[in-house]
């Protein structure tokens, strides 16, 4: 049907197939247009409506009675901003569900992540939304004033449905085993309700910080390339050349993970003075870090070269461009004084020490002695194994490391890593708060005033484990500054590393509202 033939009300009879009800974007902005000339009212509901349930039913039935035209349009897969393994559905199939209802007319897929876009092309003259949207206040992604204020300018007019509710996330999380059982078990253990709330407010409460990032800036560099077997002269094998990718990694990827949940961040850093790639980390980092380098004389910025196979992002090999000798004299000097001078001024400093000579013992000292509250993790790596160790700082008040990084700091590889925080790793370094990421295993948490608590992983569908850590370690530093609870906070970093991992390098941060989603996608 075309946007140019007459509208009636049911314009679709009991033998027209759903998906014929289901039109692209402008195609249905022009049949609510024509609509309305004929002086017919247009009604919009929009959502994820990943499980239709009666909820969903009950809402659009509602929505029916409100105007002449009943519209409906879906989020795109891509903005699902509900964690791995969401949507359950593909948009097509989450369309012409939502078609196979005979109060739904039309039905659309968006182009947009939120709805004030749709609405302005849309134009309705009802906006319908659930009952868990009458109080703005408990809108997560702070979008219903936004999306009201668009259908407002257009003359429209924003009601909320009462009626049986359900929650698509609770349904999924029960019965299409999207969740590991052990997770399930977990969540199943907690008060739901209440950690969920304790979770939120912890992310919303470090809103106003100030965070300063000390650590190396690692240009992390994606060469695709495709196995095509092996030479027929020389025992190689040969690939294909496909594609380069070019990421500012390291300190640089953190400061933006942790820069969506905190006010203000900064950044010290050492750059090559040769292929610094400056330019590429002031296009790269968000407008609320500041990043303060200091350039190392003759040798270039840290560059991390990765050969990967594209097919399923897997690394065959990679090649380090870089020199990792301490830095000494006058540019020890410096660093150790910017520290000073500038760590003092925020709430929480967080030390992302990768072993390539930037933290020599005079910076760490100067880092101990300055910083209000410090996070550190010292990264174990294939350059630095078994000599740059957590134990090379002799406080802190948040440890955030890997299991391996733990095992090696107290030389025991054999012991729970449970144990291995309780007791020798506590006795290694003055230090109150430990997180130990475990991978696949989620991680390990511990403050003396919880003990310790496991929290399981949350997803194992991954994409690529770069940066994963780091984004683990910078949005739980402030929330543990704040004085959260550590499983808390563990749940946090683990929702942090379960978005991380999915996505390739660094081409996207972490940021606050998908974590929000994915977090009361888990606790539904």
């Amino acid at each position: 049907m075309s946007a140019a033939q007459p509208l009636r009300r049911r314009t679709t009879d009991r033998a027209t197939r759903a998906r014929d009800k289901v039109k692209p974007l402008r195609e249905v902005a022009a049949i609510a247009k024509q609509a309305q000339e004929q002086g017919r009212t247009v009604v919009l509901a929009h959502g994820v409506f990943d499980l239709v349930h009666l909820g969903h039913v009950r809402h659009l039935e509602a929505a029916e009675k409100e105007a002449d035209v009943l519209i409906v349009s879906v989020t795109p897969d891509r903005f699902v901003n509900k964690g791995p393994g969401r949507p359950v559905f593909g948009e097509p199939l989450r369309a012409e569900m939502l078609a196979a209802l005979e109060c739904v007319d039309w039905v659309t897929i968006s182009n947009w992540p939120s709805a004030e876009e749709l609405i302005t092309l849309i134009k309705p003259d009802v906006y319908i939304k659930g009952s868990d949207y009458s109080n703005e206040g408990d809108d997560i992604t702070g979008k219903i004033g936004a999306e009201r204020a668009a259908v407002e300018r257009h003359g429209g007019r924003v009601i909320t449905t009462e009626d049986i509710t359900f929650s698509s996330s609770a349904l999924i999380n029960r019965n299409f085993n999207v969740l590991d059982p052990e997770v399930m078990e977990y969540l199943g253990g907690l008060n739901q309700e209440q950690f969920l709330r304790t979770a939120l407010e912890a992310i919303d409460g470090i809103a106003d910080m100030r965070v300063l990032l000390v650590g190396e800036t690692i240009i992390d560099e994606y060469q695709y390339a495709k196995p095509m077997g092996k030479s027929a002269k020389e025992n190689i094998i040969a690939s294909r050349f496909q594609g380069r990718e070019v990421f500012a990694g390291g300190v640089i990827a953190a400061a933006n993970h942790v820069a969506d949940f905190c006010r203000d961040v900064g950044v010290i850093t050492i750059l090559g003075e040769r292929d610094s790639y400056q330019d590429l980390i002031l296009d790269t980092v968000r407008p609320n870090v500041k990043v303060h380098p200091l350039f190392r004389r003759g040798v270039p910025t840290i560059r991390k070269c990765r050969f990967v196979d594209p097919g399923h992002m897997r690394k065959m090999f990679e090649v380090y461009f870089f020199e990792d000798e301490p830095i000494s004299g006058n540019l020890e000097k410096q660093l150790a004084d910017m520290i000073g001078d500038k760590a003092r001024d925020f709430d929480v400093v967080i030390v992302t020490d990768f072993g390539h000579g930037m933290m020599t013992d005079r910076a760490i000292r100067m880092v101990t002695e300055s910083a209000k509250f410090l996070a550190v993790n010292a990264q174990s790596n294939s350059a630095n194994l078994g000599y740059n160790l957590i134990t090379r700082y002799p406080r802190a008040d948040y440890v955030c490391i890997d299991a391996p990084e733990a095992q090696l700091a107290v030389g025991d590889r054999f012991s729970d890593i449970a144990d291995l925080i309780a007791t020798d790793l506590r006795a290694a370094i003055d230090c109150r708060n430990f997180a130990v990421t475990h991978g696949e295993r989620g991680c390990v948490v511990y403050s003396p005033s919880t003990g310790v608590r496991r929290v399981p992983a949350f997803t194992r569908q991954v994409v690529d484990t770069v940066g994963a850590g780091d984004a683990f370690l910078a949005v739980t530093s402030p929330i543990v500054a704040a004085g959260t609870n550590m499983e808390v906070a563990g749940f946090i970093g683990n929702a942090v590393g379960a978005l991380k991992v999915g996505i390739v390098g660094h081409r996207q941060s972490v940021e606050k509202i998908p974590v929000k989603k994915y977090i009361t996608t888990l606790l539904k």
